[in-house]
């Protein structure tokens, strides 16, 4: 039996650690030089002495034709914004950072080169040049998985951040010794950053440094009662009560007593002990009138002058009572137009409407509706205990597509409904779709890209040989008619106007393999 011949010997080792330093340097310069995007090398100028072949793609970009030309030049005079004359300056690698300039985005890493050392233990080589490797060129395509990551961290970040801004201003986690009232939200719980909503916490920052009183206008459903909260925790009285008065939702001959309060025994059925109105209440504070639009003619000259006065007359009672609040109204209505009608008083109006806001409605702040989305949803999620909706990119488009008559109010019951009625956390157009049909919108609105994607489709769908476009819509019409008449293929052949024979010839050749 021959004998089997020795395998070929390995390349060994070099047995020095100094052989073994210098083997694993060159290959590591020849691995990155091979998997990078790009590698270039500077001498201790910062003049640049070589390019590998993979960074030559970038060169057009950056005004060079050819190697030679780039080679030779300093490093920041061809390179704009790059930091490697920082590395060359102080000895320390920049292992991972963002370059961009006119040849695009890139993660690059920097390090420098040392010569040898001169023998003296935990003592480096002076640097001797750098080398600039583009680890990764249009990261925001090859390093998406990253980049989702950090952002859905940012997000929990950001959650937990209004989570305990929410707890801090909320009541419930407040200790205050009386049962005071508090304002519930800030100005960062007025979710988004569309030019509307950034111009309306402007003006609101603003009107909170003010002793004046603020009317707040918008439709319903906008957020006003919110900014109320926030001008208030922003104001000088952030420490004293917030009191709210929804002016529509107390019947008219309860009002006076909402407001002033009343004396013992002032009217039959009232309490013995009397009892102090919101005026008083608020004293020190701020007093939100919600929907003063809706307040009777006979009760908005008391108003008027307790306003100008800074005192009330509790019913039933001939003793003036001082306060000290500020006042913060808000209306859907048209008040000028009511002033017209002769429905609301001219002068409360102008004492009322010092630093008027106008709070913008959800169709004029569209971008602002996935992150209203998201807020609404998690907030909807720590209510029910379940997970929040995954709304699909499809689903948000169309949601920003509508018209949004009851604003955030309208969008969160809409968002409610289809969550409710759900089999899966994911929340796709067609769900969302058939919700707002159901909600009494007869005419869906589709947002331009939608509209122009499912356009592009159907002209995609149609730009198809001919035969190919038949033999489809033939399929389709014979399973349709089979279904139809429960597979009875003559019923089939009757219903479609074909002889059987034409009926088992197209499904034969329908199941041949193309």
């Amino acid at each position: 039996m021959s004998a089997v011949p020795p395998a070929a010997a390995s390349p060994a080792l070099p047995l020095d650690a100094e052989g073994i330093l210098a083997l694993a340097a060159r290959s590591m310069f020849h691995l990155f030089s091979s998997i990078s995007q790009g590698m270039f090398l500077v001498d201790r100028s910062g003049r640049i002495v070589w390019v590998n072949e993979g960074y030559r793609r970038f060169l057009p970009a950056l005004g060079f034709s050819s190697i030679d030309q780039f080679l030779g030049h300093m490093v920041e005079d061809v390179i704009p914004n790059t930091q490697m004359r920082r590395v060359l300056e102080t000895g320390e690698p920049i292992l991972v950072d963002l370059l961009n300039n006119k040849a695009g985005t890139f993660v690059v890493s920097r390090i420098p080169l040392r010569a040898e050392s001169d023998g003296r233990e935990g003592q480096a080589g002076e640097v001797i040049g750098a080398i600039g490797i583009v680890l990764f060129d249009q990261p925001e395509t090859t390093l998406q998985p990253l980049i989702s990551k950090f952002a859905l961290l940012q997000r929990d970040l950001d959650d937990a951040r209004r989570e305990l801004a929410t707890q801090r201003n909320n009541p419930l986690y407040q200790h205050a010794a009386d049962g005071q009232r508090r304002s519930k939200y800030t100005f960062a719980s007025f979710i988004g950053s569309s030019p509307a909503a950034v111009e309306v916490k402007r003006h609101a920052r603003r009107a909170a440094q003010s002793a004046s009183p603020v009317l707040l206008l918008g439709e319903t459903g906008t957020g006003k009662e919110l900014l109320a909260h926030a001008i208030h925790a922003a104001s000088a009285r952030a420490k004293g009560q917030f009191v709210s008065v929804n002016i529509a939702a107390v019947p008219d001959t309860l009002l006076e007593a909402e407001f002033f309060g009343f004396a013992p025994g002032a009217f039959t059925g009232a309490d013995r002990r009397g009892r102090e109105g919101k005026f008083k209440l608020a004293d020190g504070g701020s007093l939100f009138l919600d929907e003063i639009g809706d307040m009777p003619l006979g009760l908005q000259a008391k108003l008027l002058r307790a306003l100008q006065e800074g005192e009330i007359e509790p019913l039933g009672s001939n003793k003036l009572v001082p306060f000290d609040a500020r006042v913060i109204a808000a209306t859907s209505r048209d008040l000028p137009e009511l002033v017209r009608r002769g429905q609301f008083r001219e002068d409360l109006y102008y004492r009322l409407n010092v630093l008027p806001l106008r709070v913008p409605p959800l169709r004029e702040r569209r971008s602002d509706i996935p992150a209203l989305v998201e807020a609404l949803g998690e907030d909807m999620a720590l209510r029910s205990g379940e997970a929040p909706p995954e709304i699909t990119p499809d689903a948000l488009a169309l949601l920003a597509g509508q018209h949004w008559r009851g604003n955030i109010r309208e969008l969160r019951n809409v968002l409610e409904q289809v969550t409710m009625r759900s089999d899966s956390q994911r929340i796709d157009a067609a769900q969302l779709e058939r919700i707002l049909r159901e909600a009494g919108l007869e005419q869906i609105e589709l947002p331009a890209t939608l509209q122009s994607a499912h356009d592009a489709d159907e002209e995609a769908l149609l730009l198809r040989p001919l035969a190919q476009q038949v033999a489809e819509l033939e399929r389709k019409a014979i399973a349709a008619a089979l279904a139809a008449t429960g597979g009875n293929k003559l019923a089939t052949s009757r219903l479609l106007g074909i002889s059987r024979a034409t009926l088992y010839e197209r499904m034969t050749s329908q199941e041949r393999p193309a």
